[in-house]
């Protein structure tokens, strides 16, 4: 106890949505005492995102669908809306929790929104003029000083 940890998502979150989330994980995996955690709520987004990009794209083609993300809202499971945006990040709330004795976490702290999702740290000397847009420059690791695109980008 008195140990903190920083996480898009705890169980102890109290929402309708995470509460009807903890439920049914718990029925399928027929074990009462399993705890969720911020990676499979990160998954839940993940898929219900790509569900979208999927309708929209009206394909399962991976470039169609990748190209139809950006701008793409669900909800996620403490109360928000997660967005995807042109860096093919999303947005989400960040909390600060603190750990209890039965595993779970009292929230100490959150934003009051959600928080964009960045994909090179600007604090990093080896990152700090890349970016990565996926609408505009069709490109994860766009050099501001050169302005190359190097790794992958879209065809």
């Amino acid at each position: 106890m008195g140990h903190l940890a920083a996480w898009n998502y705890f169980q102890s979150v109290t929402t309708p949505a995470n509460s009807a989330f903890i439920k049914q994980w718990k029925t399928f995996i027929k074990k009462a005492n399993r705890t969720t955690n911020d990676p499979m709520e990160a998954h839940y987004i993940g898929f219900n995102l790509w569900v979208k990009a999927v309708e929209k794209a009206k394909s399962t083609d991976v470039d169609k669908v990748l190209e139809a993300l950006p701008g793409l809202e669900t909800p996620n499971l403490t109360g928000g809306t997660a967005k995807m945006l042109p860096n093919h990040h999303i947005t989400k709330p960040v909390y600060i929790g603190e750990v209890r004795a039965d595993g779970q976490f009292n929230v100490v702290w959150k934003t009051t929104g959600t928080v964009p999702g960045d994909a090179w740290s600007d604090y990093l000397p080896v990152s700090q003029d890349t970016e990565a847009d996926w609408v505009k420059l069709k490109c994860g690791n766009y050099n501001t000083k050169t302005k190359q695109c190097s790794g992958q980008n879209y065809k």
